[in-house]
């Protein structure tokens, strides 16, 4: 956790972070006469027991106390923070190889024909004849798993011997760390101007937009970094969660949420930061997202398998003519073993030549460049394909398409008569009045603009948003590292960039720049927006309402700074600012309508606040957000007291570019028998919106939406829908998959496809094996974000594209491609 954030580095000596060891509870002694009257029986069984019930258990992961500077008054030991890749150690070694190799059918095959021969009765040849063969391949493939062995640990080493900063009362020192943000922390303190900094978290949930957090007020107010020490002050964290987007607990007095932490496998992208250690280990988001790597195995080796059979049936079939007589049993595994040439050793090592060979022909294929096989025992796989959407369906770049104003709708080819308007409502005075006499004497021949509505629905779009302005200073024609500005700073439009942790809203804001009202500054407390006559407008930033996946929304509560105007902004999506928003009669049908185009919408509102209705909702929003138990459930009754009648502004529509021939790609894999799923962490309008642009659900094809907690009830009635595709939301999923794991899989199997939106790594890993476990069908899964390793791990197949969101998931993928259309080559 973040507490405090500066331009220094700082370091902590390991020793002053060593925890004491419990105090062992002492136990009563038990008499010689307990002992030796049936104590010794008691005493065994409830070691055995014990023993069992250790080796086999799970740690409970319970919620936490750290205290600031005081190691010693934690009870509890953690995880060790470090990584380690490694599958086998000294001693695992070489049972852990042999068990992997033999635990295939092939290789079983070879050393029971092998061992056989020490049994004179069924001997027939030479001991080396089948132990040489058999031992060679086994040496190569030991030798093959030590060299990758030892890349691991080399790996692992120089990952776990980075240098970071540590704050000790003592001063600085250096020690070690795995990842670019090592544990997941929260923030104390940090180096940028308004206590923040910016994080990239594309390798966590494969968004890649910058996103901002906050320091701890109380702790960046400190004027010295040592007086961290001598606060009194304590960190209160909830148990270790498989949730990335959410976080609750306490600082001293003071609430903390997923604002103020930093989880591991993030970058902090801007300014420096000062944290507290409260995950580590296996214990971090990361990990416990984290699925188990396999050996995987083509369908080509199940072909000795009916080899096999074939050659027991021979075997028999000679047995029989020789009609069962004598020791029929030690003849028929003689002829077994006979027949054994049948399936040679040779075999094995052919396929494994033609797979390489395989391999190397799809890397050096010109069609498909860039592409890189890394797993090469599985070539001829694939299946069922189950794909991500950002970044791999999509390019993650949004467009504005679309403005409703509920009596009339602008395009993108329409927006100039916006933008004039713009420009004449935020012109002085005198230059106003100078253009209405000419407007009176020239009589205009185009129609009357709605001017109060188009002001205020731009208006509301340019301040209602988690955006940030980020300038980059040049030196000599050279970028160097981004740096928020003061307000006296030059506002130049040249070297201005937006930041969000949502495309949406950068596309959105970019939309206000292009029509002449631009944002021009952000801090924690305040934002400025500029006219197109170049006056700054200031508002004070009094709440903002983070995006969240059960809101569906976000808002802000601003005062503007000339008039002490204060005002609740509010967008999100039409299925819950529906019942927010005033009696209207265009907005569910203009949200159809857009959603058939493939756009993606949100509802903008407004609400005027008095003076004492801001001051009655902050007390108790303030109280609300304090309680450790049930929080979230009491700020969102807090917020819903404002969250009525409320002024609806407008309603927008954002396109997400589509990946190069998506459609044709998709549609050549439809043709080819293979049913495509798309697992996604987007909202369920979104996902619902990509399916249809991208033609993954046909025109002419129903869509059933499962958003309700009755998952029974919504599949008896998915049930009696015939050529219907399904969107199934996370919590729906979860309850599916919990309970109704068979129903489910067994009426998504019949759907042309399946959307299935809002889904954590976790749960598209558990997908992918739950199609494996209830279906014969290979898999095949693709993504190019960190939150889809899980997912590409669990599948028979692994495609990882290389992206705007790294290097992660193609690293840990069988195949690595550079585009979604080179799948088809």
């Amino acid at each position: 956790m973040p507490l405090m954030m500066s331009e220094k580095a700082f370091e902590n000596d390991e020793s002053d972070y060593q925890t004491l060891p419990r105090a062992r509870v002492s136990q009563r002694r038990r008499g010689l006469e307990w002992f030796l009257c049936g104590g010794w029986k008691i005493l065994c069984t409830s070691c055995c027991e014990c023993l069992v019930h250790t080796c086999r258990r799970k740690k409970e992961l319970k919620a936490r106390t750290v205290w600031l500077g005081h190691p010693e008054k934690c009870e509890e030991k953690y995880p060790k923070n470090a990584i380690k890749n490694q599958k086998y150690n000294i001693v695992t070694f070489v049972p852990g190889v042999l068990y992997q190799q033999f635990k295939f059918f092939l290789n079983l095959y070879f050393l029971v024909v092998a061992c056989s021969q020490f049994v004179p009765s069924l001997k027939i040849g030479y001991l080396y004849t089948y132990w040489a063969p058999l031992g060679f391949v086994l040496a190569v493939t030991m030798v093959r798993e030590a060299v990758d062995e030892v890349r691991h640990c080399r790996r692992d080493k120089e990952m776990n011997s980075q240098l970071y900063s540590k704050l000790t009362v003592r001063g600085d020192h250096s020690v070690t760390h795995p990842d670019e943000v090592i544990h997941n922390q929260r923030i104390p303190k940090s180096g940028e101007f308004d206590c923040s900094c910016f994080i990239r978290t594309d390798q966590l949930d494969g968004e890649t937009d910058w996103k901002l957090r906050i320091a701890v007020a109380c702790t960046q107010r400190l004027p010295a970094l040592g007086d961290l020490f001598s606060i009194n002050a304590y960190i209160y964290a909830q148990k270790p969660e498989l949730d990335i987007h959410s976080f609750e607990g306490n600082f001293t007095r003071e609430s903390l949420s997923i604002e103020n932490t930093l989880w591991a496998s993030t970058v902090v992208a801007s300014g420096t930061v000062i944290g507290v250690v409260i995950y580590t280990g296996k214990e971090m988001r990361s990990m416990l997202n984290m699925s188990q790597s396999k050996n995987k195995v083509g369908l080509l080796d199940c072909l000795t398998k009916a080899l096999f059979l074939a050659q027991v049936v021979l075997s028999v079939i000679m047995v029989a003519l020789q009609g069962f007589l004598g020791p029929w049993f030690r003849n028929l595994f003689r002829f077994v073993v006979l027949f054994s040439y049948i399936i040679p050793i040779s075999l094995r090592v052919n396929l494994d030549m033609g797979k390489s060979a395989y391999s190397w022909m799809i890397m050096k294929d010109k069609s498909i460049p860039g592409t890189v096989v890394r797993t090469s025992t599985i070539p001829e796989e694939l299946g069922r394909l189950v794909s991500d959407k950002t970044g791999t369906l999509t390019q993650n770049e949004m467009v504005f398409k679309r403005l409703h104003l509920g009596t009339v709708s602008y395009g993108t080819d329409t927006m100039d008569e916006i933008q004039s308007h713009i420009i004449q409502s935020y012109q002085p005075l005198s230059n106003t009045h100078t253009q209405d006499s000419h407007a009176s004497s020239t009589p205009s021949r185009k129609p009357q603009l709605p001017a109060p509505k188009v002001r205020k629905a731009v208006k509301a779009i340019a301040l209602c948003h988690n955006v940030t302005p980020v300038y980059e200073s040049r030196v000599n024609g050279a970028s160097t590292e981004p740096e928020r500005t003061e307000a006296d700073q030059d506002f130049s439009d040249d070297n201005r960039t937006y930041q969000a942790s949502s495309p949406d809203e950068v596309a959105l804001v970019h939309c206000t720049e292009s029509l002449g009202l631009t944002l021009v500054n952000r801090d924690l407390t305040s934002l400025q927006l500029k006219t197109p006559a170049g006056h700054i407008l200031t508002y004070y930033i009094l709440q903002i309402f983070p995006f969240t996946s059960e809101s569906k929304r976000m808002g802000i509560i601003v005062r503007e700074e000339a008039t002490g105007d204060i005002t609740f902004y509010m967008k999100g999506a039409d299925v819950a600012m529906a019942r927010i928003v005033q009696y209207n009669d265009w907005l569910e049908e203009e949200c159809w309508n857009m959603a058939r185009e493939g756009l993606r919408t949100l509802v903008v509102a407004k609400k005027s606040l008095t003076e004492e209705q801001y001051q009655d909702f902050e007390s108790h929003y303030n109280q609300a957000k304090l309680s450790i138990h049930n929080r979230a459930l009491k700020v969102a009754a807090v917020l819903e007291s404002l969250e009525r009648d409320m002024e609806l502004l407008c309603l927008t529509g954002v396109e997400d570019q589509l990946q190069a021939d998506v459609r044709p790609t998709l549609e050549l894999l439809r043709n080819a028998g293979i049913k495509i799923w798309m697992l996604t962490g987007d909202e369920l309008e979104t996902a619902t919106c990509i399916a249809k642009s991208s033609h993954l659900v046909s025109r002419n094809q129903d869509i059933h939406v499962s958003n309700r907690g009755e998952a029974h009830l919504e599949l008896n009635s998915f049930r009696r829908k015939h050529n219907c595709a399904l969107v199934i939301s996370g919590n729906s999923l979860e309850v599916c998959l919990r309970y109704y794991e068979h129903e489910f899989v067994e009426l998504a199997c019949q759907c042309p496809a399946v959307v299935c939106c809002h889904c954590s790594p976790t749960q598209k890993a558990q997908i992918v094996r739950l199609l494996q476990q209830h279906t014969a069908i290979r898999t095949c899964a693709i993504g190019d974000g960190g939150n889809d390793v899980s997912m590409i791990q669990a599948a028979d197949c692994g495609i990882g594209i290389e992206g705007k969101e790294g290097k992660q998931v193609s690293l840990a993928a069988d195949f690595s491609i550079t585009q979604l259309k080179h799948i088809d080559c």
